[in-house]
């Protein structure tokens, strides 16, 4: 499931180096002793702190440089130590540690208290403060905040201890003799600290946004409560409370003080008994927060966990049935975030990717259970800690055993498996994880150009729709919709996301996951403080995206639908005349096609985008025009021109999109310049992309959504190539095909006039509109269609004589005037006489004179009498 890309490696980036050097301390070629090498801490800049038993009897401690690939030597006590707790400043002058006391041996830390909490100073190694000699684990941990300071001669240090308390302390440094930085005023330190947080029971430290997030129980008259709360540290070193809310949870769950990301301690080992809750807080930069938990229940063949999402106020809880043969191993499931989703693993048991975007259904995470279900981890899910940067789209993975650091994502191919289970499985069991593993390729992973032609084969494999939902549709919309959520969070309530979620009656299949129960509440009460509207980046989008949440729950229809269009499409349609509002509705159409036109792919080998299709021009426009009004009514803050922006960009994705689908199974099939001439019929492969064609078609009105101008021509040609006639002719009496100027244009030139190709020119001149007739005849050299000419030029000329005044029959005055055959002498004559009175009659009938009616007509009467073959 998980694509793990190595990182970091104890043995081979730090115990190799190190055995060099103790082999240098005891002058030896080789160091074959032990050196116990574990690891401490993981510091903000990414470098790794690490201690070591000396061969001469010392505890030493080191840092790795992840950028540089280094070892550092920091510190060496003169004796062996319990080193439980360990952090050093940005500068790396100051070293704080965290002794624990060791039972197991004759020596023992003076005076004897279970910690004891030391500063420092390495630059060069100089002084060292005591800060703490108590009774309880103490956690050190330096603020490592963003500056541009050359040189910072002040440092912030936090100690958290079990007792449930955190004190900050700022440590004055001073220079001596141009290169000494040492402690400006030791004495004083102890007086100057800040208590910041007070009563914790839980804790967890986030080093790369510089939070805490702690937990309180809160005791009122009503109830017992916890209070989870979040402390932001900034750059200049004051600290605020900035958001908290509440969470029920037993009163006596927790009896011993938990820490979350303070580094490793080695000498502090933990029961099960001991940890009746596992808890971690993930944030996003772009402004969302995921609070998941278990809880361990005594029943075991029962596992229950919480994903608290705090951008989308609500939670959601899971009980997952384990069988009635089978037992948890663990107690408590492993939280991993991979970009916005959060995997929920039990080793051996089940694997839930939960997308914290789209949570209203079940069908957009994928669960997957059974004995086989694995990470691809080398050692035991208990053995791992969840390594989590907000910048980072992924987490990293630490086998604290082995000391490997892996950076995990989801695995394509694992995904793209999901896609091609066989379709002889059972659909009600396939079809939602299909549903997930399509949403997580194409908006997670949907970057990558190999990855998507790799799904857009799949679907060329994959024609017919499933049963409880349309690939082709979900593809679209999920593609379009990676193109915009990037932009803010809040987009995520109002863009389409799944053509399922449109549908009345949603497949049973998609709504439940058999052996798993949810359960969702509503209105977790966030409350924000201080300055999080105020500030910049995560706290204003957090607040903003829970604020827009009420909002848009209380609408009924907050996200944006395109079946919604038909009816302004249908009306738009009956428009026969020019208004103000057909051409707005032009103009955002140019918008469009100029947009799609500087976007040149590397082979155009679709021939889109080069012919009028005014309905279509049409459908470009109003679904530019439906979109933005939804935007500017529910996300005003995004702005007028940031809004016009984005749906233009959308729609003209989509139509790229559609051309990028064509090209990729022209390619797939390899077909090339043949398949547009007429005189051929259709290969396999062209019966495929028609097939695929015709299902784009069919997915394209589901949803309402325009199509590129020139498809349906291309359409048409491979219905003539590939359909028998009778069945091409059916296609567009109900409306499937529509024939197009362009496509008929072709069929009239290209095509002879064999017997059977006549019968389909005169089948299709009698399908078309009457707009389309008068252009269409004059195309084809044949009898009838110039025999169409002449009558349609009667007709007109007639009714042109109908509506004037005071003409008057005067033939026999005229020269040349022939009595031979009466009724088309009189005809003539009335022809002759409007030319006279018209300077050009026949512009736009390509000049069809007099004299020629007259022979076509007495043809067409004597082919009527029977006294001349056709």
């Amino acid at each position: 499931m998980l694509k793990l890309k190595p990182k970091f490696d104890l043995h081979r980036d730090v115990v190799s180096d190190i055995l060099r050097k103790e082999a240098s301390v005891c002058r030896v070629k080789e160091y074959s002793g032990a050196v116990d090498t574990r690891i401490l801490n993981i510091e903000r800049d990414g470098g790794i702190l690490y201690s070591w038993k000396g061969a001469t009897g010392t505890t030493r401690i080191g840092k790795f440089d992840s950028n540089t690939k280094q070892n550092k030597p920091l510190y060496t006590f003169d004796k062996q130590v319990c080193v439980s707790s360990c952090s050093l400043n940005k500068e790396e002058t100051l070293l704080a540690v965290s002794l624990a006391q060791n039972t197991r041996g004759k020596e023992r830390l003076k005076p004897i208290s279970k910690c004891l909490t030391l500063l420092i100073e390495i630059h060069p190694i100089n002084n060292t403060k005591v800060l703490k000699a108590v009774d309880c684990r103490v956690k050190v941990q330096f603020l490592h905040a963003e500056t541009d300071r050359r040189s910072v001669l002040e440092s912030h240090l936090l100690l958290l201890t079990e007792d449930g308390y955190v004190d900050l302390y700022h440590v004055l440094l001073t220079k001596q003799e141009g290169y000494r930085v040492v402690m400006a005023n030791p004495e004083r330190l102890l007086k100057t600290a800040e208590r910041v947080v007070e009563d914790f029971c839980w804790l967890q430290w986030d080093g790369h946004t510089q939070r805490v997030y702690y937990l309180t129980h809160s005791a009122t008259h009503t109830q017992d409560k916890f209070l989870m709360r979040c402390v932001q540290f900034y750059p200049n070193h004051n600290c605020e409370t900035m958001l908290e809310f509440p969470l029920e949870f037993p009163a006596n769950l927790f009896r011993t003080v938990n820490f979350v990301n303070l580094g490793f301690d080695h000498y502090h080992e933990k029961t099960p008994e001991q940890e009746p809750l596992s808890m971690k807080v993930f944030t996003n930069i772009i402004g969302s927060m995921c609070v998941c938990y278990s809880q361990h229940l005594k029943a075991k063949q029962e596992v229950s966990y919480t994903v608290l999402l705090v951008h989308k106020d609500c939670s959601k809880t899971f009980r997952v049935s384990l069988g009635s043969d089978q037992k948890a191993t663990h107690l408590h499931p492993l939280f991993i975030p991979i970009g916005y989703h959060i995997l929920v693993y039990l080793q051996d048991h089940f694997l839930h990717c939960i997308n914290t975007r789209q949570q209203e259904m079940l069908c957009h995470s994928l669960f997957l259970s059974g004995l086989e279900m694995d990470l691809g981890l080398q050692c035991q899910s208990a053995d791992v800690t969840v390594l989590h940067s907000e910048e980072q789209s992924s987490g990293s993975l630490l086998d604290l055993a082995s000391g490997r650091v892996h950076d995990a994502d989801l695995s394509p191919a694992f995904l793209l498996k999901i896609l091609r289970v066989p379709s002889r499985c059972p659909s009600s069991k396939t079809d939602p994880q299909r549903m997930a593993a399509l949403h997580c390729l194409l908006v997670y992973m949907g970057n990558d150009p190999n990855l998507e032609l790799k799904i857009i084969e799949w679907l060329c494999d994959n024609v017919n729709a499933f049963d409880s939902f349309d690939q082709i549709q979900e593809f679209i919309l999920a593609s379009l919709y990676r193109i915009s959520y990037e932009k803010s969070l809040s987009l995520d309530k109002v863009l389409p996301y799944s053509s399922v979620l449109d549908k009345k009656d949603i497949p049973a299949c998609l709504l439940e996951v058999p052996g798993m129960l949810c359960t969702t509440e509503l209105h977790i009460e966030p409350v924000f403080k201080g300055k999080a509207r105020s500030q910049q980046g995560f706290w204003s989008e957090l607040q903003w995206n829970t604020e827009r949440t009420k909002y848009l729950d209380a609408d009924p229809n907050p996200r944006y639908r395109t079946s919604h269009i038909q009816a302004n499409w249908d009306k738009l349609r009956a428009e026969r005349r020019a208004s103000s509002h057909m051409n707005h509705i032009e103009e955002n159409t140019k918008k469009v096609l100029s947009m799609v036109d500087t976007w040149c792919l590397d082979k155009k080998l679709v021939p889109l985008f080069q012919e009028e299709d005014h309905q279509h021009r049409a459908l470009i426009g109003l679904t530019v025009d439906k979109l933005r009004e939804h935007l500017n009514r529910h996300l005003p803050r995004l702005g007028k021109k940031k809004i016009d922006s984005l749906v233009v960009n959308y729609v003209a994705k989509l139509l790229e999109l559609i051309r990028h689908m064509l090209e990729s199974a022209w390619l797939k099939f390899k077909l090339g310049p043949r398949v547009l001439c007429l005189t051929q019929q259709g290969s396999p492969g062209e019966w495929s992309v028609f097939h695929f064609m015709f299902r784009i078609l069919e997915a394209m009105r589901g949803l309402c959504l325009p199509l590129p101008p020139g498809y349906h021509t291309l359409l048409a040609v491979f219905a003539v190539r590939c359909l028998p006639q009778p069945t091409f002719l059916q296609y567009i009496d109900h409306g499937f095909l529509q024939l197009t100027e362009t496509f008929v244009s072709r069929l009239m030139t290209d095509l002879d006039n064999s017997d059977a190709n006549e019968r389909l020119k005169f089948s299709i001149l009698k399908r078309l509109p009457e707009s389309m007739e008068q252009r269409i005849y004059h195309m084809w050299d044949h009898p009838v269609s110039s025999a169409w000419i002449s009558r349609d030029y009667v007709r007109t000329q007639l009714e042109k004589l109908n509506k004037s005044k005071g003409f008057a029959f005067s033939g026999r005055d005229k020269p040349g005037f022939r009595p031979e055959f009466l009724p088309l002498t009189y005809l003539a004559k009335i022809l002759s006489d409007i030319e006279e009175q018209a300077p050009n009659p026949f512009e736009e009938q390509e000049n069809v004179d007099a004299r020629f009616v007259e022979e076509t007509a007495l043809k067409q009467t004597l082919i009527l009498l029977g006294f001349e073959e056709k």
